[in-house]
């Protein structure tokens, strides 16, 4: 049997960071600017994720407008994807730096898949794959590389260790997705009983990592980014903070209680079933969400949020970002749900007061 490790690892909600000195006169002047990949940067550090109820070419054209980057889903046939980037490129801006972003499978069609991408306008591909120190990875990224043009990177991942991380690099990754069973529709975990809770793998991946890390699964505010940001990502991938926008894809759903969307998992039985696949393996869930309005107020808020975190941190610019991180107790979440407990008392006085 292998024998427990005394480490302990966490999560989000496991730790805070805490205020240093700032001589910030205005947040607005924050430059959120990331790398993204070796060769490509971004203006702020979102990247909608991969899934079929998150990322088509609309929602990709309004990250690319606010300045994040979208990453077009492949749970559907070539030409189909391929004709998604080429609307992204239709109205890409002048700057050829800009990155166009698509994914791709680890096995099957990828390969013709990725040179379609790219002859219509991609330069970014994304290997997308739950576990992604594999076999199937090490092949389809050096395959890519050699297929590729030169100006293409690729993302590859998930991973959740450093040895991991190193390996992928070693195999040619530009970027490394980092996080296995964190997202908040997945259920590897409970399926599998594998996963490292996300601060503690984007520690231990950033440390070993000489190209930029994605942190992956789990993020649901901006304070959420900070944190990702503060241990070593570069960047975040959305899922369930832009699900339900205007821009995700998806048909609305009228109920009583108002307009909502679909939102689902891409290891799950309903989007095994809608594409297709063999219903096996089943690793997510599905759901639908409110519908929240145009995905610039969601990023806004967030970009707002994470520029007020690297003021408190005294930073201009991510680069800068590095503040000191604590561990706290569960203590800690009585004193959050007291604070809200005491603003829900001052709300309901002032409407009473009205």
């Amino acid at each position: 049997m292998t024998p427990l490790h005394d480490n302990i690892a966490l999560t989000y909600d496991d730790i805070q960071l805490v205020p240093g000195y700032s001589e910030i006169e205005s947040r607005s002047q924050i430059d959120l600017t990331t790398q993204l990949t070796t060769n490509y940067s971004i203006r702020i550090p979102l990247i909608a994720s991969p899934m079929d109820t998150v990322c088509e070419s609309e929602m990709a054209i309004a990250m690319m407008e606010l300045g994040g980057v979208g990453c077009i889903h492949r749970f559907m046939d070539i030409d189909n994807q391929a004709n998604e980037v080429n609307k992204v490129s239709s109205v890409r801006f002048k700057e050829k730096s800009i990155p166009i972003m698509a994914a791709v499978g680890a096995n099957g069609d990828y390969l013709e898949r990725a040179k379609e991408l790219v002859k219509n306008g991609a330069n970014v591909i994304l290997i997308d794959v739950a576990h992604g120190w594999h076999r199937f990875v090490r092949d389809a990224i050096g395959n890519l590389k050699i297929n590729l043009p030169s100006h293409v990177d690729i993302i590859a991942g998930n991973v959740a260790t450093g040895n991991a991380l190193q390996d992928l690099e070693d195999w040619g990754a530009d970027a490394i997705r980092v996080g296995i069973g964190g997202g908040s529709l997945c259920t590897t975990r409970i399926k599998t009983g594998f996963g490292v809770p996300n601060v503690t793998s984007l520690q231990e991946c950033s440390r070993a990592a000489n190209v930029p890390v994605i942190a992956c699964g789990g993020i649901r505010s901006s304070g959420d980014i900070a944190k990702a940001l503060a241990v070593g990502a570069k960047s975040v991938i959305l899922g369930s903070l832009l699900a339900g926008t205007k821009e995700a894809p998806g048909q609305y759903i009228e109920r009583p209680q108002g307009l909502f969307k679909r939102y689902r998992g891409a290891a799950s039985l309903e989007t095994k079933s809608v594409h297709g696949q063999a219903l096996r393996n089943v690793e997510g869930e599905s759901t639908v969400v409110p519908f929240k309005g145009a995905t610039r107020f969601i990023v806004d808020g967030l970009t707002d949020g994470l520029r007020s975190a690297l003021s408190y941190a005294g930073a201009n610019n991510i680069k800068e970002f590095h503040p000191r991180i604590i561990r706290v107790t569960n203590a800690r979440s009585e004193e959050h749900t007291s604070e809200l407990q005491s603003r829900l008392h001052l709300v309901c006085r002032l409407l009473l007061e009205k």
